[in-house]
C-alpha cells in the first residue's frame, strides 16, 4: 500500500478500465462519471489495511460495505472478477515489492474481504430490501444553498437515532451520498434530511436546487453507530457543525423520548450567523427540556472553532461525546477532546472515510 499510494490516481484509474473490458457486463453497476468512485475504491482498502489487525473493527466495516453494495445491484458473482482486475492492478504498479508471496497474500486477503461482504449481503436479504424508494413530501429552503427534505418511504425504514443513509436521485443515477438523518423515528414513518448544496456536489445540488415534493428518490439501508446507549444516564456532549447539527437534533429527540433528564450540551458551530440555520429549532428545544444546554458557536464572532469552545467549558468526565460536521472539524473535535482527558471509547462519531461524501 505504501508503493501503490502515491500513484493512486493510475492505480485506480487502470483497474477500473481493465474491468471494464474484460467484464464490460459490469460498467452499468457504475456511475456514468467515475471521478468519486475511483477515490472509494482506494479509501476502502486503505480502510481495510488499516484496521487488518483489528479483527472486530474489520469485519463490522466489510458487512456494512456488505450490505450497502446490495444497492448498486453486485452479486456473488461478481467478486472474482473485482478481485482479477484488483491484482492485475497491483502487479503492474507494485514492481518494487511485488512477487509470489505477496500476490499469494493478497489473493487470501481479498478472497476473505469478498466472503465477508458475500455473506452480509446474503444475510441483509433475508430482513430487508436492497434499497426503499420515499417520496419528497416537503421541501423547506432555509438558506439559498441548505434544505431540510422530508421524505415517505414505501415501506417501513428501521433506523437509529444518530445514523446516516445513502441516498439516491433520480437526476444522477448511481450516484449515491450519504446524509444522516434529522429526527429520530417518528409515528408518522417520515424521514428528514439536511442538505447543503456545495460546488460540484452533484447530489446535494440536485436535492437543494431541483426536488420538489413528489419527486422520488432512493435510499440505501441505514448505517452508523453515533447512537445513544440507553443503558446508561451518562451525560451528552455534542459537538455538530454546519449541516452536522441534524443528528445532533436526532438525539435530542431519542432522549426526550425514552424519558431520560440525562444532562445533554450541545455546541452548534458555524461560519457566520448565518449558517446557524437550524437554531430556533435548537432552542425551541432547550425552552422544553430542562436538561438541555444549547450554545451557539460562530467562528467570525468569538475567533475561535469549535472543538476549542469546548475547553472553556466542562469538565467533561460524566459525559459521552457525539461529533457531527465536516470530517476536519471531526478531526480537530476528536483531538480537543483526548487532550482533556476523554477516553477515546465514549468519543462517537461516523467513520471518517464516510464522511467525506456527507453533504455532496
Amino acid at each position: 500500500m505504501a508503493e501503490v499510494g502515491p500513484v493512486a490516481d493510475k492505480v485506480t484509474s487502470y483497474f477500473y478500465a481493465l474491468l471494464f473490458v474484460r467484464h464490460p457486463e459490469l460498467r452499468s453497476l457504475f456511475p456514468a462519471a467515475m471521478d468519486t468512485q475511483r477515490d472509494r475504491l482506494l479509501k476502502a482498502l486503505l480502510t481495510a489495511a488499516e484496521h487488518i489487525d483489528n479483527t472486530d473493527v474489520l469485519v463490522a466495516y466489510l458487512q456494512n460495505l456488505g450490505r450497502g453494495h446490495r444497492k448498486y445491484g453486485t452479486r456473488p458473482e461478481h467478486y472474482p472478477a473485482v478481485g482479477e482486475c484488483l491484482i492485475a492492478a497491483l502487479t503492474r504498479y507494485a514492481t518494487n515489492t511485488w512477487d509470489d508471496e505477496t500476490e499469494a497474500a493478497w489473493v487470501r486477503t481479498y478472497t476473505t474481504i469478498s466472503q465477508v461482504m458475500i455473506d452480509a449481503a446474503a444475510e441483509d436479504e433475508l430482513r430487508a430490501p436492497a434499497w426503499w424508494y420515499a417520496e419528497v413530501v416537503s421541501h423547506d429552503l432555509r438558506t439559498p444553498d441548505i434544505a431540510v427534505i422530508t421524505v415517505r418511504p414505501d415501506q417501513p425504514y428501521p433506523f437509529l437515532a444518530g445514523q446516516y443513509t445513502s441516498l439516491e436521485t433520480p437526476w444522477w443515477p448511481r450516484v449515491w451520498r450519504h446524509y444522516s438523518f434529522a429526527s429520530a423515528p417518528r409515528s408518522d414513518g417520515l424521514l428528514s434530511f439536511h442538505v447543503k448544496a456545495v460546488p460540484a456536489g452533484w447530489v446535494s445540488n440536485a436535492l437543494v436546487h431541483r426536488a420538489r415534493p413528489g419527486d422520488v428518490i432512493r435510499l440505501g439501508p441505514p448505517a452508523g453507530s453515533m447512537t445513544v446507549d440507553h443503558g446508561t444516564d451518562t451525560g451528552l456532549l455534542c459537538l455538530g457543525g454546519g449541516t452536522g447539527i441534524a443528528p445532533i437534533k436526532a438525539l435530542i429527540e431519542d432522549v426526550a423520548e425514552h424519558g431520560e433528564r440525562r444532562p445533554v450540551e450541545v455546541f452548534y458551530g458555524a461560519r457566520t450567523d448565518h449558517d446557524l440555520y437550524d437554531i430556533d429549532t435548537m432552542l425551541r428545544l432547550q425552552q422544553s427540556h430542562p436538561w438541555l444546554e444549547v450554545r451557539p458557536v460562530v467562528d467570525q464572532q468569538a475567533h475561535l472553532q469549535l472543538p476549542d469552545a469546548i475547553r472553556a467549558y466542562g469538565p467533561w468526565d460524566e459525559y459521552d461525546a457525539y461529533l457531527s460536521g465536516p470530517p476536519g472539524m471531526i478531526r480537530r473535535g476528536v483531538d480537543a477532546l483526548r487532550d482533556i482527558g476523554l477516553p477515546s471509547d465514549r468519543i462517537r462519531h461516523d467513520a471518517i472515510e464516510e464522511l467525506v461524501t456527507i453533504g455532496d
